[in-house]
């Protein structure tokens, strides 16, 4: 009922009913350049203070020499949005969860849906739920493109790094925190002396530099933390030990960065129950898989649920079958793709990727979307530069906790998209 409530305030705040909303959203995003001299500074500190280890995605530098600045209303709208975005999305885990069957279409393997139904007790408030939903300013207004519900990155940016570039602009401050809301929300639900363990997959720099970034300020907080691969742990009583030489013993709570769809590519006998069924306090719990893929919104009429807010923001989504794949009015995307990878927009793509992701589509269909293409908005620099953005609004158990920007000189935000530290005015 809340929900319905809020609607005609969702309706007017998204641009969806307004004349100018192109002129209403570029007045409240600007591109600040950091000053030319301090820059290498800045990409300094970024690498080194801001746990930004990987700078450079082949030869791009994807370290911003700009600011986003978003004016206090933008602030606030996106960030209440996100919110009704979060509390939705929240009751649509529960109701896959009641009603699996539901779920066996939304492209996961088979081994991890077995995994999914064998959850038992799940409280949300024993957990802590953290997400981050990425929208985008277009020619019809504020539009969402996912939520960045299982593993979502970016910590770092929506906290050390907006701080950090704070102090080289001083029109603007930062806004939320996203690791404080993760301790915040952990506090209540371990001791003070407690043993986190953080899963990752151990080989990628780029996930370490997420997980190191809240560890430091666990550590600092008091708390121990272990960073482990998925099965360098073993389950007692659905209760986590900890295998790692010099770390051996029970673990207190785990903050997973490792997408929960990989443990089926785990062939080593290892249980992976544990996970699904802890009675540790986790961030996030394998649940969030379900409004992971990008395929939910084909089961929205088919849950008791009241999703205005989805529904408004969400271009609308197919079954890839039902749209001509020359159509350049649709793009198809992966059911679990991440960072942008996949997804159809041809002007990003070379023939060869285009016709790949054809290729996919047409043996897998079950494990992509159609989408109908939204008008990215491009922001332009003082210099006449322009780039599309992605403003990513964190939530940790319903509630903001910070920004996070990326920007593409292509409407896709993808791999090669370019950091940038979002303040607010």
């Amino acid at each position: 009922m809340k929900i319905r409530c809020e609607e005609s305030k969702i309706n007017s705040l998204s641009g969806l009913h307004e004349k100018n909303h192109n002129s209403l959203i570029s007045k409240g995003l600007s591109l600040v350049p950091i000053p030319h001299a301090a820059y290498n500074d800045y990409r300094y500190e970024v690498i080194f203070r801001a746990y930004k280890w990987d700078p450079q995605v082949s030869d791009i530098n994807t370290i911003s020499d700009h600011i986003l600045l978003i004016s206090e209303e933008v602030a606030e709208h996106l960030e209440h949005l996100a919110e009704l975005l979060s509390a939705e999305t929240m009751q649509i885990e529960e109701a896959l969860w009641r009603n699996p069957k539901l779920a066996t279409g939304l492209g996961i393997e088979r081994n991890v849906l077995k995994h999914l139904k064998s959850i038992k007790d799940y409280r949300q408030e024993e957990h802590v739920r953290l997400m981050r939903f990425d929208f985008h300013p277009t020619m019809d207004g504020w539009t969402v493109s996912e939520v960045n519900s299982d593993v979502p990155a970016g910590t770092a940016e929506g906290s050390v790094l907006a701080e950090l570039a704070s102090s080289y602009c001083k029109q603007g401050a930062l806004r939320g925190n996203v690791v404080e809301s993760i301790q915040n929300a952990y506090a209540p639900l371990i001791h003070e002396s407690a043993t986190v363990a953080f899963v990752h997959a151990t080989s990628y720099e780029e996930d370490r530099q997420v997980l190191q970034c809240i560890g430091d300020a666990f550590e600092r907080q008091g708390l121990n933390v272990v960073y482990a691969s998925p099965n360098q742990l073993k389950w007692i009583d659905n209760k986590p030990i900890c295998l790692i030489d010099g770390c051996k013993g029970e673990i207190d709570g785990i903050l997973r960065y490792f997408p929960a769809e990989w443990l089926s590519g785990y062939r080593c006998g290892y249980d992976w129950s544990g996970y699904f069924n802890t009675r540790s306090p986790s961030c996030n719990h394998p649940i969030a898989l379900y409004s992971q893929s990008k395929r939910v919104p084909l089961v929205w009429d088919k849950l008791d649920i009241d999703l205005t807010t989805w529904r408004q923001l969400l271009p609308i989504t197919t079954e890839p079958r039902l749209q001509d794949p020359y159509n350049q009015s649709w793009v198809f995307k992966p059911a679990m793709g991440r960072v942008g990878e996949g997804i159809s927009i041809r002007e990003a793509l070379s023939e060869k990727e285009f016709t790949k992701i054809l290729k996919s589509v047409r043996r897998h269909p079950k494990h992509w979307i159609s989408q109908k293409r939204f008008d990215s908005l491009a922001i332009s620099t003082a210099e006449g530069e322009e780039f599309h953005l992605c403003i990513g609004v964190f939530t940790v158990n319903g509630k903001r906790a910070g920004f996070y920007g990326r920007m593409s000189k292509y409407p896709r935000i993808d791999d090669e998209a370019i950091d940038i530290p979002i303040l607010v005015t």
